[in-house]
């Protein structure tokens, strides 16, 4: 296991294109910026895939009902273009959320996974935000969580809104997950602020670093991410080895930008058995004796 890795989270903007091509251009920029800067693991934020609604007519583009649905010619190009670009760069490559339409009944938001390997899988969002559940119809995915396994470490995801909820992430840093990466997507400053609240007490609860990306900017075009507060952040437990305040790095609010930090993987170990205090320890015991407290099917993928 290496001792350190660099991971680069993204500010990202939802911007508005022409045609198919002009959106690839800019995903090929961007992923090339983060690994030219050295980073092997890259997070965009939830509903990022969203810029592809300006693909649509403006008829298709106002219809919140139907968008996922309308969106879904576009899927396997995006799938393809993340997969190209993870295997041309030799990187991970956690894509922005699409909303994924299964059936009339079932649209999930999705968030896909590529390795360098050719290998991808996703982990589907659990809990709905109320615009989602009572506006757009965007319904939670199967209780199911992923423990993605690499050769550097192994990951969870938590999408926006499920950071804050402990049990998610508890349920995955008990079952192997060392790092926890959160997509977002929020309107208000409240919101952008309530997925890093719930970050930070992730990182605390579970002695794990915890990466979010969110989008940026205005989108007036679209109905669903037309205004966009947000800043990427890196997070640990505030402990040994650590900042006193657990805050690795943090990028501006609203700036365009990919923000980057070299973890060191194995100081998770250290502090999970010898911190100056046992919050992953605490839990695992805690939970132990209460086996019934979490209901998740855990599912590890190999990348």
């Amino acid at each position: 296991m290496s001792l350190s890795v660099k991971i680069a989270s993204a500010q990202y903007p939802i911007d508005f294109f022409k045609n198919i091509e002009e959106w690839k251009i800019k995903t090929t920029l961007w992923v090339k910026q983060a690994v030219d800067q050295g980073a092997s693991y890259l997070l965009f934020p939830e509903y990022g895939a969203m810029e592809l609604t300006s693909l649509l007519s403006e008829s298709q583009r106002q219809d919140l009902k139907s968008q996922a649905q309308n969106l879904k010619a576009f899927l396997p190009f995006f799938f393809e273009t993340f997969q190209e670009l993870a295997q041309k760069h030799k990187c991970y490559i956690v894509a922005p959320s699409f909303p994924v339409y299964e059936s009339e009944k079932l649209t999930t938001n999705r968030v896909y996974v590529f390795s360098p390997s050719g290998k991808h899988s996703f982990q589907d969002k659990l809990f709905m935000t109320r615009f989602e559940d009572e506006d757009w119809g965007v319904n939670s995915g199967a209780q199911e969580i992923k423990i993605f396994e690499t050769p550097d470490f192994k990951f969870s995801i938590s999408t926006c809104f499920d950071v804050e909820f402990a049990f998610p992430a508890m349920a995955a840093a008990q079952n192997g997950s060392e790092f926890l990466f959160v997509p977002s997507c929020t309107e208000t400053l409240k919101g952008a602020n309530r997925v890093h609240i719930g970050a930070r007490a992730r990182a605390l609860e579970n002695q794990m670093y915890v990466v979010v990306a969110q989008t940026v900017g205005g989108a007036k075009w679209s109905p669903a991410v037309d205004i966009n507060n947000g800043f990427a952040a890196f997070y640990s437990t505030p402990d040994i080895g650590f900042n006193d305040d657990g805050i690795i790095t943090s990028g501006q609010l609203n700036e365009v930008t990919w923000i980057y930090a070299d973890l060191r993987v194995s100081h998770l170990a250290k502090v999970r058995t010898s911190g100056a205090v046992f919050n992953y320890k605490k839990h695992q015991e805690f939970l132990n004796a209460n086996k019934a407290i979490l209901h998740y099917e855990i599912k590890k993928v190999s990348l």
